[in-house]
């Protein structure tokens, strides 16, 4: 028993830390162009901003709605089943919703407009993220019966590209 503890502990481990790094990635990501439609707008140049708001929109399309959907499945339905984190998963559901009616908004802004959905994107999911790693994560973690691993198996849009493939490595015996 010992040992698939440890193999469990182990496979939870690398499951969080996969998913951190890759929220850490789109963070990194969403800044950089925040800050670049934020410094185009201030500069007064429309083609600028609508070229970096274009961009930011195709990477909300391809990264962020699809990462907020795919949490929705296997990630959130095990804690959502727990009356100790119903009302956690309740909460970040809502806030995907906000995050997707701000990504429509920014379809159809202008300028500065453009800009403050922008920024309430960036900051409403670093907040999100800080939520899922602090609170959400480690509660599946720790949860007899869940499985951070097995939640996010496979989806690339929770671990990033690189990690949801090189996690069969390690089981060249079956």
């Amino acid at each position: 028993m010992n040992a698939v503890n440890g193999k469990h502990a182990s496979a939870e481990a690398e499951a969080l830390q996969a998913v951190e790094a890759h929220h850490a990635d789109m963070l990194r990501h969403l800044n950089g162009l925040v800050g670049l439609l934020t410094e185009a707008v201030e500069a007064g140049d429309p083609g600028a901003g609508q070229e970096t708001q274009a961009a930011l929109l195709d990477w909300c399309d391809k990264e962020l709605v699809p990462h907020a959907l795919a949490e929705e499945g296997p990630l959130y339905s095990g804690p959502h089943g727990m009356p100790e984190a119903r009302l956690l998963v309740d909460g970040m559901l809502a806030e995907h919703q906000v995050i997707v009616g701000l990504v429509d908004e920014l379809r159809t802004a202008d300028g500065v407009a453009a800009a403050v959905a922008a920024g309430a994107i960036q900051r409403i999911f670093a907040l999100h993220l800080d939520k899922e790693n602090r609170l959400l994560m480690p509660f599946v973690v720790q949860s007899p019966g869940l499985s951070l691993a097995q939640a996010v198996e496979g989806l690339h849009e929770l671990v990033g590209e690189g990690a949801a493939h090189h996690h069969g490595e390690g089981h060249h015996g079956h």
